[in-house]
């Protein structure tokens, strides 16, 4: 019999520029992530390969005394690549010529590790207890998870930003349709902490 899982979805804190590591606030942001989710009872902390994605998830899993554990399948991939008929016929040609300049190894691989992703961590739990995980990810990955949960188009993930630490949490029943409970939550942060890595021109 399945059980509910609340997965709790988050993009790794602020990296340095040239993505070695986390800059000091950024380090600050995965502490006062770890202190919100101290109590919610996780069983794991997934991340992703990068060093960005894995000492967030350092930082937060130690808060909760809870293994951290990777997974390629929470990297920064594209995780669909639309075809120009899909998208909005006034942004098709530029959204594909955005996508087209990333690299190979980051559009290549990406449908197949989301669907991976999809498998691993969406849906009801296994076994009859509430289960709750977090993935730390980044920001295309987050945006596939709420665009799967919401069922709405493939092409959607494009368009859906996440901060560095925001939190979404994402509630699978089974028997019902999945839940967007929260949506780039950045509350356990300072306003000082707040929409970095989010483009300006939409920062509250």
């Amino acid at each position: 019999m399945p059980a509910t899982r609340y997965l709790y979805v988050t993009r790794h804190a602020e990296a340095t520029p040239d993505e070695s590591g986390l800059t000091e606030a950024g380090r600050r942001q995965a502490e006062l992530l770890g202190e919100r989710l101290a109590g919610a009872g996780l069983a794991a902390v997934h991340h992703g390969p990068l060093v960005r994605a894995a000492q967030t998830a350092r930082i937060v899993a130690e808060a909760g005394g809870v293994p951290a554990q990777v997974a390629e399948e929470a990297g920064d991939y594209l995780p669909y690549l639309p075809g120009h008929e899909e998208l909005p016929a006034e942004s098709a040609d530029a959204t594909l010529q955005r996508l087209a300049s990333f690299p190979a190894e980051e559009r290549e691989p990406g449908p197949a590790l989301a669907r991976t992703a999809r498998q691993r961590f969406t849906g009801p739990a296994d076994g009859d207890e509430v289960r709750r995980e977090l993935v730390v990810t980044h920001a295309f990955l987050a945006a596939w998870l709420v665009r799967d949960a919401l069922d709405a188009p493939a092409w959607r993930w494009i368009g859906l930003n996440h901060a560095n630490t925001g939190l979404t949490v994402i509630r699978y029943t089974p028997g019902r349709p999945a839940a967007l409970m929260l949506f780039n939550d950045l509350g356990h942060l300072p306003e000082e902490l707040r929409w970095t890595g989010f483009p300006a021109e939409l920062r509250l």
